[in-house]
């Protein structure tokens, strides 16, 4: 274990399953899917139809997409997710940094548990979301107030979001800038952010407008007009309506209109993971050109690379 400093950093992802198996993609579904933050079903109603017919239906299907990207060192956001925290470390050496997992291991409540008995007298949690969701960092603050509650001798700091953070919104542009250097500039370029229900939106969730924010800083970072980047959401769950355009038949739209070349990159997500490594670049590559396209050029998230590690430190150090 590292000397004992009193200021802690916990960057807090969204979670992985342990393996990708049925089974143990079942065990972490079936914790994200009960957080009332993420599926707003009454439980008396949601318990039975979530463990009787969407996990046994479910998992073995999602299973099998995280076969397709799982690494030797795992899951990528997982793996991703450390080394980034050992970048962090390397900058903050006055800090102990950890990782943590909202959903499976390991745990948000127990990183911070294990934190407190090692001597850490404050805490700054910072969710690894950049633009603020209830459906998101809400249940990282729901997590926290707990940890608060139980530990009333500690000082406790969460990142609200970082949607417009000049470090964050630097690094997004140059990792744009240096692919159209390796590759030249597409036809098109579009942000394709984790889609959430519209109704929360509409009941006050900043999500929607925080989305449209980065897209503005980083275009403006760029160089050029806002008009030249598309937003859509990706990753819908369910039957209701949910933040639109959608990013699939979007981009099978502009094959149709003729875009031959098309790149993509994920402002909302940290480090790749399903979403962007199976999802985007993936399936919707493959549909993309089915559709008359000839390539999706996918712009990997910023991981561990030093200019990502450097912008959360800057952001962990304003927030203490």
């Amino acid at each position: 274990m590292q000397n004992p400093s009193p200021r802690a950093l916990v960057l807090v992802n969204l979670g992985t399953p342990s393996a990708p198996t049925a089974e143990a993609v079942r065990s972490y579904l079936a914790e994200f899917l009960l957080d009332p933050r993420v599926v707003q079903i009454p439980r008396l109603l949601w318990w039975p139809l979530l463990n009787w017919v969407i996990l046994p239906r479910r998992s073995p299907v999602v299973a099998r997409k995280y076969a397709a990207i799982w690494t030797d060192a795992g899951s990528p956001l997982a793996a991703y997710t450390r080394r980034l925290a050992n970048g962090m470390q390397a900058v903050l050496p006055e800090w102990r940094v950890a990782m943590a997992m909202r959903y499976g291991e390991p745990a948000l409540a127990k990183t911070i548990d294990a934190l407190v008995a090692d001597g850490v007298a404050e805490v700054v949690v910072l969710p690894l979301y950049p633009q603020y969701s209830t459906t998101t960092t809400a249940s990282v603050e729901d997590v926290v107030a707990r940890s608060r509650t139980k530990h009333p001798q500690v000082a406790f700091k969460t990142v609200h979001d970082y949607h417009r953070d000049p470090h964050w919104v630097a690094a997004m542009a140059a990792t744009i800038r240096e692919h159209w250097a390796r590759h030249g500039r597409a036809q098109k370029l579009l942000f394709s952010f984790h889609g959430i229900p519209e109704r929360l939106v509409r009941n006050g969730d900043p999500y929607a407008a925080q989305c449209e924010a980065s897209t503005q800083a980083i275009a403006a970072a760029l160089g050029i007009p806002r008009d030249d980047i598309l937003l859509t959401y990706q990753s819908r769950f369910g039957r209701e309506r949910w933040l639109q355009p959608y990013t699939l038949p979007t981009l099978q739209q502009l094959a149709r209109d003729g875009v031959q070349d098309i790149d993509v990159a994920c402002p909302g997500f940290a480090v790749d993971c399903l979403e962007t490594l199976e999802e985007i670049a993936m399936l919707n590559a493959e549909a993309f050109v089915a559709a008359g396209g000839r390539s999706l050029r996918y712009i990997p998230c910023l991981n561990d690379g030093a200019t990502h590690a450097e912008a959360m430190a800057a952001i962990a150090e304003s927030a203490a």
